[in-house]
């Protein structure tokens, strides 16, 4: 698979996990706590996909790699929210177990991709 296939399709990936993560979002409590942490959740999650994308259509060789950082940060932070969830009993880890080890793949591939990144 040539780089340009790859990107391709961890687009699609990224946009795939960022509306499981919304669809998610949606099933949280609608207490005012319920609603932070949905509120981070999202925004974490679909970001992940949109600095992706981003990263695809930069500028520089810095530019992309500064995306990728953020790719890298942003898959992070969800799975902390993920796991406030599971720690307030507001879902099963059962539930949410998919997505954290979706979201630790994809991490693990945007620390790859910026640790090989020659500058």
């Amino acid at each position: 698979m040539d780089n340009k296939e790859f990107s391709k399709n961890f687009e699609k990936r990224t946009r795939k996990f960022a509306v499981s993560i919304i669809r998610l979002s949606m099933t949280l409590p609608n207490t005012p706590e319920g609603r932070v942490i949905r509120n981070q959740l999202t925004k974490a999650g679909t970001s992940i996909g949109a600095n992706y994308r981003e990263a695809n259509r930069s500028r520089s060789k810095a530019d992309f790699k500064n995306k990728i950082k953020i790719c890298e940060s942003e898959a992070s932070e969800t799975q902390y929210w993920l796991e406030i969830i599971v720690e307030v009993n507001w879902l099963k880890w059962e539930k949410l177990k998919e997505k954290y080890d979706e979201c630790g793949e994809l991490l693990a591939i945007f620390t790859s991709i910026g640790k090989n990144l020659k500058l």
